[in-house]
């Protein structure tokens, strides 16, 4: 659960994420942040998270008590693999602030280590790409499920018999009629977000994107 409760910010956007990973509230105090989560929540390798998970205490040279939360802890479903303690910071603000953020990174990273974890931090860079973007589109179709399942059979059945093909070419393969082919696309999107057919989730999604049978 979170260790604290992000208050209301009237300078930066803050909120609740509607995410179904997350132990507890889903908070963000930035929209950088909620957008981490939006990636988080799309990563079929992620098994859970939680926002705000611990609170890094101790006294500075100069004796004063110093402490610090971090914005997320994430587990994955492969026990190989760590789970990451992630701090969100734009690029301008760690230039700014650097001086008083390093001592707080440096003790997250020992804290990390001592548990386990890896400590990563995460920047617009690394967060606002086209796969966010093909995460933000596509989970609404993920989280309202397959429209019709006959139209997974159909979709899949087609796919597995040409192998790869286009959203655009795939639907045309199933029905001849627009209005069927329309009412094709929303499981479309559903069977591409649920790793149920096979797509490059880097590049921006279009009708005439590659897709392929991961059967």
């Amino acid at each position: 659960m979170p260790v604290r409760t992000i208050p209301k910010n009237y300078r930066n956007v803050t909120g609740i994420a509607a995410v179904t990973k997350a132990e507890g509230k889903a908070q963000f105090e930035s929209t950088l942040e909620r957008d981490l989560l939006t990636l988080l929540e799309f990563d079929d390798s992620v098994d859970s998270f939680e926002v705000q998970p611990v609170k890094l205490e101790w006294l500075s040279a100069d004796g004063r008590a110093r402490s610090y939360t971090p914005d997320v802890l994430a587990f994955y479903r492969a026990q190989s693999k760590k789970p990451v303690l992630f701090e969100v910071k734009y690029r301008s603000e760690l230039k700014e602030k650097w001086d008083t953020f390093k001592p707080k990174f440096k003790k997250a990273v020992k804290f990390s280590n001592q548990q386990g974890w890896r400590f990563k931090l995460m920047t617009e860079k690394e967060i606002r790409t086209p796969y966010l973007e093909t995460a933000k589109f596509l989970l609404p179709f993920v989280r309202r499920g397959p429209a019709d399942e006959q139209h997974m059979e159909l979709l899949c059945d087609a796919l597995r018999i040409v192998k790869r093909s286009t959203p655009e070419q795939l639907i045309a393969k199933v029905f001849q009629d627009e209005w069927n082919r329309a009412a094709l696309i929303p499981t479309l999107w559903y069977l591409i977000g649920t790793r149920q057919i096979g797509i490059e989730l880097s590049q921006k999604l279009t009708m005439s994107s590659p897709i392929w049978s991961v059967n």
